[in-house]
């Protein structure tokens, strides 16, 4: 992907988005954005992950427990799915994770706690399984 005619914050998302979520995760959201998508693609990359995701003040681990917790409560089980890969490539053990989770269902309700499980238990049987 041609990176010349992009922000510097664009620069750091992308590299902090390819960290986190790995560099084939994010070149396959890039080529499969079209018309429609493309342009929250690049917002994604420059503001969620540029202005926020590559900012000073909390290490990538933190940041990927907070979101295990945040996507949790807004019961978005794609996006675990992905922060969860994510959260186990910034250190976040499966022991770390668990412990999030349990305190997500004081707090957002255990049917919420219930879909993370589920979905955390499907993320580790295919790490097993690699």
């Amino acid at each position: 992907m041609n990176q010349d005619d992009k922000s510097d914050a664009w620069k750091k998302g992308y590299a902090a988005r390819s960290k986190v979520l790995g560099e084939a995760y994010v070149e396959k959201a890039f080529a499969d954005a079209d018309d429609l998508t493309m342009d929250l693609q690049n917002y994604l990359t420059e503001h969620a992950w540029g202005a926020s995701w590559a900012r000073p003040g909390l290490d990538f681990k933190t940041r990927s427990m907070l979101n295990l917790a945040m996507i949790t409560a807004l019961n978005r089980p794609h996006e675990l799915e992905v922060h969860l890969r994510g959260a186990l490539r910034n250190g976040v053990t499966r022991a770390e994770i668990k412990e999030i989770l349990l305190h997500t269902a004081v707090y957002c309700g255990a049917p919420a706690a219930l879909d993370s499980f589920r979905i955390a238990r499907k993320v580790f049987a295919e790490q097993d399984a690699t």
